[in-house]
């Protein structure tokens, strides 16, 4: 356990419950969680330490969500492990290119992308309030393999912020599900993307084991709440949450391009 007051304790555990319940409803969690982190360290820990402690946290609390929304959503929990597989492996590519790329290159091309999308959801009210009818078909599925899974998985290794967020967007608009829906699939598929970050991290040895294990039962707390308040809320709800976050990320991103 690093050196950390018990002040600063317990505002990290606070900062995990609240970024579990952002994650569960829409993603976007590591928005809060991971500055917590960077801000709550010791100042001469290096920062692959936050980011490793902060998957640590994360799994657990996108696992509870995950069980709680298998419970009681109508899942395809078949179609969401085959894309969590594919999210898998384009995680574990980003992240071996995360080191000789330059981040401060996509940032801008990200939020530009997530301007476009808020300004689609704010224009089309109806967008995941209700799935649509009939079955999906074999080609929606492997687009969602290759955009949901390969494509936002790499994003996640390579970058992370917002994967959460892009997964709940991409699943509502390939697999045409509500919110709620699309939600409770990307926590299955989060999982996925989690878990091979967590083990390239585990393996360089830099995560904080002892915070982590604290912290993430208070995630795993705002996870499992975060699932309920969906579920009970429905689409509407998640569609506020959504905009919500998609324009702090904005905000997250900007930030870090051009004042940090």
């Amino acid at each position: 356990m690093p050196d950390i007051s018990l002040t600063m304790l317990a505002v990290l555990c606070l900062a995990a419950l609240a970024a579990g319940w952002i994650d569960a409803v829409v993603g976007g969690g590591g928005l809060l969680l991971l500055p917590a982190l960077l801000l709550g360290l010791p100042a001469n820990t290096p920062a692959a330490y936050a980011l490793g402690t902060n998957k640590a946290v994360a799994i657990v609390g996108t696992t509870g969500a995950a069980v709680t929304y298998a419970r009681k959503a109508p899942v395809d929990v078949r179609t969401a492990v085959r894309i969590g597989l594919a999210a898998l492996a384009g995680s574990s590519g980003g992240a071996f290119l995360a080191a000789g790329m330059s981040t401060e290159v996509l940032k801008p091309v990200i939020m530009v992308v997530l301007l476009g999308v808020g300004a689609f959801v704010i224009l089309r009210p109806a967008f995941g309030t209700a799935p649509a009818p009939g079955p999906v078909t074999r080609r929606r599925i492997l687009a969602a393999i290759g955009l949901a899974g390969l494509g936002i998985g790499f994003y996640d290794g390579l970058i992370g912020p917002g994967t959460g967020t892009f997964l709940v967007l991409a699943l509502t608009a390939v697999l045409h599900l509500d919110l709620v829906t699309a939600s409770a699939t990307a926590k299955i598929v989060n999982c996925c993307t989690n878990a091979g970050a967590l083990a390239t991290f585990a393996w360089q040895g830099t995560v904080l084991w002892q915070l982590a294990a604290l912290m993430a039962v208070f995630n795993l707390a705002g996870g499992t709440l975060g699932a309920h308040t969906a579920l009970k809320k429905g689409s509407g709800f998640v569609r506020v949450v959504l905009l919500t976050v998609v324009f702090a990320l904005v905000a997250n991103l900007a930030y870090e391009q051009w004042l940090a």
